[in-house]
């Protein structure tokens, strides 16, 4: 904490299901900071809904919600809302927050079958081809609405219960976030939006959720 000058963090994470502790001392290091006032809250990443049904009920015995579960989410990897991942969140009262929610840049119009992304960009790591459709369709409900093809990214994530985590470097992805408020796709462009979704797979070792 004192390496970056705070008192406390807002909410602090365990990144992933793999470690070597189980999930009860996991669970009491993540009570112990709330509790020392290091943070204001506890959330994970990346898992699976069994994994964190039992972290949460872990962190109950020590009076501390669970936060939030963080996964990658977006029209590119729908496998949180397919696989319960979603759902289990809201059962439970947990923050259900998604990353990667513009493919990291490709579903922002940013990239395309002759520009494609570089190879670092690895969650949703698609081939440009295999998007084409449902950019397509991103760009015909952009214009149907005035929005950028990233805004209604974004939309469609909200719509499925995800709190989008999106990266904004200039003026004009804050715009593109902005934009994405104050509005919801229909239930018919939903449907659209779906037919050309792609729902993503998970990692033996990392990406479970």
């Amino acid at each position: 904490m004192a390496q970056l000058g705070l008192q406390y963090v807002d909410i602090y994470l365990v990144h992933g299901p793999i470690h070597p502790q189980s999930i009860a001392n996991v669970a009491k290091v993540m009570a112990k900071c709330v509790e020392e006032g290091l943070a204001r809250a506890v959330g994970v990443a990346n898992y699976q809904p069994d994994d964190l049904q039992k972290v949460r009920d872990a962190l109950v015995e020590h009076s501390v919600p669970l936060a939030t579960n963080q996964c990658e989410f977006s029209i590119q990897r729908r496998y949180p809302e397919l696989h319960n991942g979603i759902a289990a969140c809201e059962r439970n009262g947990i923050v259900f927050q998604g990353y990667s929610t513009l493919g990291q840049g490709r579903l922002s119009d940013k990239y395309s079958i002759v520009n494609p992304p570089p190879p670092t960009r690895r969650f949703s790591n698609y081939p440009m081809k295999d998007i084409e459709n449902t950019l397509q369709v991103l760009r015909r409900i952009g214009r149907d609405r005035g929005r950028n093809v990233a805004s209604v990214a974004i939309n469609y994530s909200i719509r499925k219960g995800a709190l989008p985590v999106v990266g904004i470097r200039n003026p004009a992805q804050a715009q593109d976030m902005i934009d994405a408020l104050g509005w919801r796709l229909t239930d018919t462009e939903m449907v659209e939006l779906d037919r050309v979704s792609i729902e993503g797979k998970r990692t033996a070792l990392w990406q479970q959720g």
